[in-house]
């Protein structure tokens, strides 16, 4: 039987996941982004603190901001994010 939470419990589940991002797996990370997507809830800024291609929190990446665009380097990857700031 699988269970089910409502929009709010899961809103309060990722607020208390992120709090702590620095000691969780890929496949942790993994699991809330679906929850998210699940109940449709935005991670908005939440998204930078992860690399959104091998999902291992970001420690201390490499920031560059060049012509209005920052981009976000992956220590173990080398995968570049990259986000338009105003």
């Amino acid at each position: 039987m699988k269970k089910t939470i409502s929009k709010t419990q899961a809103q309060e589940e990722i607020q208390e996941f992120f709090k702590e991002i620095g000691r969780k797996t890929p496949k942790e990370i993994k699991k809330m982004r679906k929850l998210a997507m699940a109940h449709k809830i935005p991670l908005k800024d939440k998204k930078n603190l992860f690399c959104k291609k091998c999902l291992i929190p970001h420690e201390n990446p490499k920031i560059r901001i060049k012509k209005g665009i920052k981009s976000i380097i992956c220590n173990e990857c080398g995968t570049i994010n990259r986000k338009k700031i105003n």
